[in-house]
């Protein structure tokens, strides 16, 4: 089993392929990717005498920026009749690890999403045929790893698993979100995906506590003022442009009409968030700034991705803010993602005296 398949947003197929290629070295494991653009996923070949379990159990999957979600596999399934789609994928299954849980699964582009309705019936067909073979744990069970069937086309198919606790427990790697009707914008969702991504639910009463103290950078017309104000924080929103009435009326905002960049809170807050629009090196100093003032706790920002060289541009970025951090002694933890609701940008999180 010396396959690797990433779930990526169409169109960061390059990063993705770059990412996995520059960690996998770093584990002494060496391959290579294969990709189309705008496919949503990429191909990553393993070479011996490694294979694809051994190189995920190297990697943190949390380290991966650019994948939503990653599958060890055998060679994918083609020709695969329409007419008895479950004897090849059965066959399949009973090389790998055993699994309890199955995903029916297809990229995410427009291609894919033609192929939902097959999914859903494969899914629940699957499931049942599986089982009845021994090939698939029942439910409840405890299992190290979860069984993927990725579609490409209705007769091409990966098979697959990915360890429980090293990959994305959501389908496709997509956390799924509704928009609130009463939100100023869509960004709301960014830091509310951010919520689920970085902070463990279990610890969200502690670490987003009605109460709070929060600073949000670049925060008209509100999107993400509007997250916090619903965890029950009270906030500065820094931004030269108007905010929605609404926030203002809820006494819970105070708006500051200045810039980002020279911003600085009377006393220190609990959380300080950013979706300022800069160049990404101005946006990494300002959050140095913060840090090293020991202005916040936490930090939740945005770094905007430049058209070429984004993967080159976001390690350099992240190495610079390292370095700075290091040299005051600063304890700190930093994770980086690019989100489902994310699109030209990442969103990192940095976590101070850990």
């Amino acid at each position: 089993m010396n396959h690797i398949i990433i779930y990526c947003r169409s169109g960061f197929e390059s990063e993705a392929a770059s990412e996995i290629s520059v960690k996998a070295a770093e584990a002494g494991v060496y391959g290579y990717p294969k990709f189309d653009d705008l496919a949503g996923y990429i191909e990553f070949v393993i070479n011996p005498p490694h294979n694809a379990l051994q190189l995920m159990s190297k990697l943190r999957f949390r380290d991966l920026i650019f994948a939503r979600q990653w599958i060890a596999c055998e060679p994918m399934l083609q020709g695969v009749s329409s007419k008895d789609r479950l004897t090849p994928i059965s066959e399949a299954v009973a090389k790998l690890p055993k699994a309890s849980e199955l995903l029916v699964e297809s990229a995410d582009t427009t291609d894919g999403r033609n192929l939902n309705g097959l999914a859903k019936k494969l899914g629940s067909a699957a499931a049942g045929f599986l089982r009845q073979q021994d090939l698939l744990l029942p439910r409840k069970s405890k299992a190290e790893y979860r069984l993927h069937i990725f579609l490409l086309e209705n007769n091409q198919i990966w098979v697959g698993v990915s360890p429980i606790n090293n990959s994305s427990k959501w389908e496709q790697g997509i956390k799924r979100l509704k928009f609130p009707a009463d939100a100023p914008s869509r960004s709301t969702l960014k830091l509310e995906e951010a919520w689920h991504y970085f902070i463990p639910q279990k610890a969200w009463d502690e670490r987003l506590q009605r109460g709070m103290k929060a600073v949000d950078l670049g925060a008209a017309p509100g999107g993400w003022t509007y997250q916090l104000v619903k965890r029950g924080m009270f906030v500065t929103a820094v931004d030269n442009g108007p905010m929605k009435g609404d926030l203002m009326e809820t006494g819970q905002v105070d708006h500051q009409r200045e810039d980002a960049f020279t911003f600085a809170p009377a006393k220190p807050v609990d959380l300080m968030v950013c979706d300022v629009v800069d160049k990404p090196t101005r946006v990494i100093e300002l959050m140095a700034k913060w840090a090293i003032n020991g202005w916040a706790d936490r930090l939740i920002f945005n770094l905007k991705l430049p058209m070429k060289k984004r993967y080159i541009e976001v390690s350099d970025r992240i190495e610079q803010l390292e370095m700075i951090l290091q040299e005051h002694e600063k304890p700190y933890r930093l994770v980086s993602k690019h989100l489902y609701h994310d699109r030209e940008e990442i969103t990192c999180y940095l976590e101070l005296d850990v």
